[in-house]
This record gives C-alpha cells, sequence and structure tokens, in this order.
C-alpha cells in the first residue's frame, strides 16, 4: 500500500468534498499561490489501498506552477463511501465516476492515474478522450498486475471473506509498515484509511487488479484519434508492474516515458520533486498549440 511521508497539508490545499452526478468524492483541492488557474486543471487519482493522501507532496508544486489540482478518494476508499457490491467496484464503474467528477469540474483535466488508478482513468479516456487535457499512466500496467503485487493481491482476495480484516492488518499489513520503520502516527493513518475502506471496495477492486484485460490498444486508438498527449511515468524500480512492461506500453501507445530515479511503486512519495517537475513539463507543453 502507498504509505505517505507525512500528512500536513501544505499552504494553499485544502480538503473538500466534489459533488457529482454520481455522488460526492472527498478531495483535496490545491490552488496557486495567487488564486488565479492560468492553465487547466489538473486531477490525480490514487491507486488500490492507497487514498488522496498519497499526492499530498506534490500538490503545492502542481499548483504552483499556475493549476487548480486535485485529487479523491475513489468510492469506497477513505472517505468517500461505496456500496456493499463489489460489482460496482469494476474499473468501468469507476471510470464513469471520475468522468462524473471532470464534469463537476468543468474543464478537461490533465488525468493522472496511479497503479490501479491508471487501469480506472484510462475507461474514462476510452470512453470520452475529450474530458481529458492529456493523459498519465504513473506506475500502472497494459493489464493485470503481475509478480508480488499480485501474490499479495490474491492473499487479501482470499484470505479477506475467512479470517476478516483485523487480522490481515495485524499479521501482515502492520508488521510489515513497522518493519519498514514506518513513524507511529503514519501506521496509525495507514490503520484508519484501510478500515474504513469499503469492504466490498476491496475485493472488488482486487478482483479487477488481478483479473483486468490489455485495453492498450484501445487506449491507443482513443488518444491517437483525438491527439491527445499521453506520459508514461514510473520509478526505476517499480515493484509492481515491471518497467520494462511500462516501457513496451509507453512503445506501443506512442506515448511521452519519464523513468523516476531513485523511486519504487510511488514516484508522488518517493520522488516528489522530480515527479513534479515531470509532470508539469509534460503538461505545459500538451497545452501549447
Amino acid at each position: 500500500m502507498s504509505t505517505p511521508r507525512f500528512l500536513t497539508l501544505p499552504p494553499g490545499v485544502r480538503r473538500t468534498d466534489i459533488e457529482t452526478s454520481r455522488g460526492a468524492f472527498a478531495a483535496l483541492e490545491a490552488f496557486p499561490g495567487s488564486g488565479i488557474s492560468e492553465r487547466a486543471p489538473a486531477l490525480l487519482i490514487p491507486g488500490f489501498t492507497g487514498s488522496k493522501e498519497d499526492f499530498i507532496p506534490v500538490l503545492q508544486t502542481l499548483a504552483g506552477a499556475g493549476r487548480r489540482v486535485i485529487t479523491l478518494d475513489m468510492r469506497g476508499q477513505y472517505e468517500t463511501p461505496g456500496p456493499d457490491d463489489a460489482a460496482a467496484y469494476s474499473c468501468a464503474e469507476l471510470g464513469a465516476d471520475i468522468a462524473a467528477v471532470i464534469e463537476s469540474i468543468g474543464d478537461p483535466v490533465h488525468l493522472v492515474g496511479h497503479s490501479f488508478g491508471g487501469l480506472v482513468t484510462r475507461e474514462t479516456v476510452i470512453s470520452d478522450p475529450a474530458l481529458v487535457e492529456s493523459f498519465t499512466l504513473m506506475s500502472s500496467g497494459p493489464a493485470a498486475i503481475t509478480g508480488g503485487r499480485e501474490v499479495e493481491g490474491r492473499v487479501l482476495l482470499s484470505a479477506l471473506p475467512k479470517v476478516g480484516l483485523e487480522h490481515l492488518w495485524s499479521t501482515r499489513m502492520e508488521p510489515e509498515a513497522l518493519a519498514k520503520g514506518v513513524p507511529p502516527e503514519i501506521v496509525a493513518f495507514l490503520r484508519r484509511r484501510m478500515f474504513m475502506n469499503s469492504r466490498s471496495g476491496l475485493l472488488g477492486m482486487a478482483n479487477e487488479l488481478l483479473s483486468c484485460s490489455d485495453r492498450v490498444e484501445e487506449l491507443a486508438k482513443a488518444t491517437g484519434g483525438a491527439g491527445l498527449p499521453v506520459l508514461v511515468l514510473y520509478g526505476e524500480n517499480d515493484d509492481a508492474w515491471e518497467p520494462q512492461a511500462q516501457a513496451v506500453m509507453a512503445e506501443r501507445l506512442g506515448a511521452r516515458k519519464v523513468v523516476i530515479p531513485g523511486a519504487a511503486h510511488s514516484p508522488a512519495v518517493e520522488a516528489p520533486e522530480t515527479t513534479a517537475s515531470a509532470l508539469t513539463t509534460f503538461w505545459n507543453d500538451a497545452e501549447r498549440p
């Protein structure tokens, strides 16, 4: 799970709610220091078991380039409630939620999907590329997750209905966080976030993450036909989808590729300034005639 290194909101960042035709979404919103947004807004979507807090380190820097920046909890994540139906957490349903959020924002956005959020947001883009100014896949892949993260997902999917979340937290998640030296206040946040997640949401998203089909060709057709700039950004040490698989995906999409030195699966946390700089450069280039 993505692990924020701090939770204090920087100046210019506030907690809010985004009201849409598909419900309300808990969000963090950042504005430029002047309060005036001169560029297209950006929308950042977290991954499985993640939340809006995963992007706190980059929000102020991204907004400082002259744009409104929003990140949110998807349905069933942390502070956004969701239904008790695993089928409600398909990539297609979650992608429709993101489309509703963009419609509420009122302008095309620079859309970023991290990890599972990349699989969700590509549904949004395939369905209606006109909603998007540019699209970034951050530490995401072409299809279902692989490697050690796949094993973790299958353990959760199998064990959660049998032993419950408390057992999984106390025997796996908390010990792993403590072994990594995560500070107590962050461990407490991770526990609160995990237990506020919808149980059906965890099961539904895990199933999607483990079974998602390859839709890269469809995405390439949608973005190519719309002339939509695409970026594939990932850490050089990504331990979810293999870096080489993400590089091949970038080639298939005809996308720009940025590899973040020293980062693994969460570049916004592990290398925030480099990540924010790469995103801002890409977004500014996308807005040029």
